[in-house]
């Protein structure tokens, strides 16, 4: 007998160093590094982001690899490779809600019909989640 057990936010928490997961369907889905091009772009988009943060004063400009936390039926945590944040600061934990504002960067893998249906059906939880912009 097997006992199934979903993903928790403390296993995110606990994953190793330089590790980038995201929790789907109760499941931990980690995230391989990228490449030159789409790092390059999305520290772009975050620069351009921190540029509009400190002009508004409205929020937060932040990087890749900042966790999420959300509570969709089938997905616990988003963590895009550059997002502008207007909720409150959670210190060393992840953010609570979604960003108004979050950008994934396409890498090398992210092309053909089932990268396309993944990265549409990841845009629909950032919407229903409350982004306002993917």
């Amino acid at each position: 007998m097997s006992i199934k057990t979903e993903a928790t936010i403390e296993d995110l928490y606990h994953l190793p160093d330089n590790c980038k997961a995201e929790i789907v369907n109760g499941k931990l889905m980690l995230m391989s590094p990228i490449g030159f091009l789409p790092g390059r772009a999305g520290g772009e988009i975050y620069a351009s982001l921190r540029d509009y943060e400190r002009l508004t004063k409205s929020g937060y400009a932040l990087p890749d690899n900042v966790g999420f936390l959300v509570n969709l039926p089938n997905r616990r945590s988003l963590s895009p490779d550059a997002a502008f944040y207007t909720g409150k600061p959670t210190g060393g934990r992840f953010l609570n809600g979604a960003p108004v504002f979050a950008a994934e960067v396409r890498s090398e893998n992210d092309y053909g019909e089932t990268a396309e249906k993944d990265m549409a059906s990841k845009r629909c939880d950032y919407f229903v989640a409350g982004t306002l912009v993917v």
